[in-house]
């Protein structure tokens, strides 16, 4: 239980209405939520406006309300407190409620459009192996050393992430590495929070459907960086064309990786096998459990903010070498009859691409690449007929079929997608709206040494249909037809 005024702390607000001395019980964003005693936040969202719902918020029980607008009944029971952006707000009172859990820990944030799951997960595999406490937020599950805490977005909301932060520092977790997504920044989830540094991955066609442009899709990323303090870090890829955008104005220590590129890190790979990749990473030779080329910008990622975070090389790099990624990236199994299954989480044109090319680099022959891929409904629609494209310029053979159709008639999406494909492709494409009988298509018509790539759902054991989530797990389906 805290007194309003105790969670008032570096909140700009331009009036208030009441004496600030009330005890607030919790803090809540959504009327449906509120219980007796709290202080309801009116965000404006991209699907309602809290404001439309402040009066019902009063009803249920809410004792303070911050806004932008006033409503039109006020009573003086409730305190109000009047802000410019409702948004920040809510990140500044969540962290203030929950006495500031991002200051007690250190804190460092993943982004980027490929690999921020990857990259938080082996942070969080590796400093756990090294002895440390950790908490872990990200796209398949959310972790408090061990504890897996259900996962819902890429970056919870404020509330419940300020509330999983100081549930880390309750049970004495000395880091959280976390994902960053762009919608998050956007959305001010991340206002109020202290990060000891941030790691960008990469920057390609994805999200447009919520940020319009790819400018407006970079400069969110870059938000990030440019709030960072001065004494966090802020790691980018040399390799990527933005990854030096995002260092621009950063007060931050500024750091770089790569492959190509001069940077502060740099790695080489050596040997690049369905086994794993021989790097020589700053100056040494190291195996790693991880595939491709993608990986190899992972790893280093991981490596370089280890460095940052003032760890043991040797330790360091002898604990990334038996670590495995994280769940439904280039996950693969091999059928008894040897065809070769994969399960990748790929959903934007780059990172079919690159797991596509990862699979040409470490094939031994003329293995056939036989790709299931389709596309999410209610999401970007103009990476439909690219992402086909390039599936297609990759493969020897591609199935079309549903993803999360959500809303969305999965014959429609399917048919967006098709315009992708050029006509020297027609022949060995196939549309199959169902994901099952589309995989186990793919594995009827693969022969023995052949590839199966199961593209875009990875972790996921859910299909989203008319707003219902049917059980459906890739890698099962793969494992279920192989085992026959």
């Amino acid at each position: 239980m805290k007194y309003l005024s105790d969670i008032l702390d570096g909140l700009a607000f331009t009036e208030l209405q009441g004496s600030a001395d009330m005890e607030i019980s919790a803090i809540v964003f959504d009327s449906r939520k509120v219980v007796s005693g709290c202080l309801f936040v009116a965000v404006r969202g991209t699907v309602s406006d809290g404001h439309d719902y402040i009066e019902q918020a009063m009803a249920a029980g809410a004792v303070a309300v911050i806004c932008e607008d006033l409503p039109a009944h006020v009573t003086g029971e409730v305190d109000f407190l009047m802000v410019a952006n409702s948004a920040v707000a809510l990140g500044i009172v969540a962290d203030n409620f929950y006495d500031k859990p991002s200051s007690k820990l250190k804190l460092v944030g993943v982004t980027g459009t490929n690999g921020k799951t990857t990259i938080a997960t082996l942070l969080y595999k590796l400093f756990r192996d090294l002895g440390y406490k950790c908490g872990l937020l990200s796209t398949v599950e959310n972790q408090i050393n061990g504890q897996i805490v259900a996962a819902t977005h890429t970056t919870p909301d404020p509330v419940e992430l300020n509330r999983l932060l100081d549930e880390m520092v309750s049970k004495g977790c000395d880091y959280c590495f976390m994902e960053v997504s762009s919608h998050a920044v956007v959305q001010h989830r991340i206002e109020g929070l202290k990060f000891t540094g941030a790691i960008f991955s990469n920057l390609t066609h994805d999200h447009l459907d919520y940020h319009k442009t790819f400018a407006n899709y970079r400069d969110a990323k870059k938000a990030f960086f440019d709030s960072l303090a001065k004494n966090a870090f802020a790691l980018s890829n040399a390799d990527d064309k933005n990854g030096m955008v995002m260092l621009q104005n950063t007060a931050a220590h500024k750091k770089t990786y790569g492959l190509k590129n001069m940077a502060d890190y740099r790695a080489k790979i050596i040997e690049n096998q369905f086994s794993g990749l021989l790097l020589n990473i700053d100056g040494e030779e190291v195996w790693f459990r991880l595939v491709g080329k993608f990986n190899a910008y992972n790893l280093l990622a991981v490596y370089a903010t280890a460095m940052l975070l003032d760890q043991d090389k040797s330790k360091v790099l002898t604990s990334l070498s038996r670590l495995t990624g994280a769940e439904g990236r280039f996950d693969y199994i091999i059928a008894p009859n040897k065809i070769i299954g994969i399960v990748d989480y790929a959903h934007t044109p780059d990172a079919v691409q690159n797991v596509l090319s990862t699979i040409h680099d470490v094939r031994k022959g003329k293995e056939k690449v036989i790709t299931v891929i389709g596309c999410g409904g209610d999401r970007d629609k103009t990476k439909r007929p690219i992402m086909a494209k390039v599936a297609c310029e990759w493969s020897d053979m591609v199935i079309l079929t549903s993803d999360n159709p959500r809303s969305e008639d999965p014959a429609q999406i399917i048919k967006e997608m098709e315009a992708g494909v050029m006509p020297e492709f027609k022949k060995r494409t196939m549309s199959i709206v169902d994901r099952h009988q589309a995989i186990k298509t793919a594995c009827n018509l693969a022969q023995a040494g052949d590839i199966v790539l199961v593209a875009g759902k990875g972790h996921e054991k859910y299909q989203e249909i008319k707003g219902v989530r049917n059980h459906f797990d890739d890698k099962e389906e793969l494992e279920r037809i192989f085992n026959g």
